[in-house]
């Protein structure tokens, strides 16, 4: 079974994003389901950022009802062994440009190696 869990800035992220996109949190488990059928994502609006061991970093376009566009940007992590989503990073493309790469590193740093 699939495990969805959220960094704490994630989630303080997403309460600012949702005061001002009120579909916005319906519209990230809207993803779920292409999530849980091809973990890393299909099509153009999934990209792999980072790699490691069986740990993946994806930024994904997501498609966000409030903005009838795009540019809104999830930044997961998905860990092959233990089929699990941790929800990183959440952005808006017009206020921010890319992701938070040391927010990344410092999760990347945090998994236990084999």
């Amino acid at each position: 079974m699939a495990i969805f869990l959220q960094l704490p800035e994630f989630e303080k992220e997403l309460k600012k994003l949702s005061k001002k996109y009120p579909t916005l949190e319906s519209d990230i488990e809207d993803i779920k389901p292409i999530l849980l059928t091809c973990p890393t994502g299909i099509g153009k609006n999934f990209i792999i950022i980072r790699s490691k061991e069986n740990t993946k970093i994806i930024k994904v376009k997501i498609h966000c009802e409030s903005l009838r566009s795009r540019n809104i940007r999830l930044i997961y992590s998905y860990r092959e062994d233990e089929i699990e989503f941790l929800y990183l990073e959440i952005y808006f493309k017009g206020n921010k440009e890319n992701e938070d790469r040391e927010r990344i590193e410092e999760y990347l740093k945090s998994i236990p190696t084999r």
